[in-house]
């Protein structure tokens, strides 16, 4: 199966909360609400500097990602 690199998510347990799933390394789950991230990679010191532009970048890109999902949902 191939997955998208970005995936939805929600959970009527949390209704405020907005998932984007990250399937590609490094992969993760940000919650848009509060930005908190969980992380299912295990990182190294030495992994610490690409960590961190990584993380921007695709914090930044899951948050395109929504952004063009909700767009297509009000058109």
């Amino acid at each position: 199966m191939i997955l998208p690199k970005f995936i939805l998510g929600d959970n009527s347990e949390y209704p405020n909360a907005i998932y984007v799933i990250h399937t590609e390394f490094p992969r993760f789950i940000i919650n848009l609400e509060d930005d908190d991230v969980e992380w299912f990679e295990d990182f190294d010191a030495e992994d610490q500097k690409e960590l961190e532009i990584e993380t921007e970048n695709a914090i930044r890109l899951a948050t395109q990602f929504y952004d063009r999902e909700i767009a297509k949902y009000e058109e």
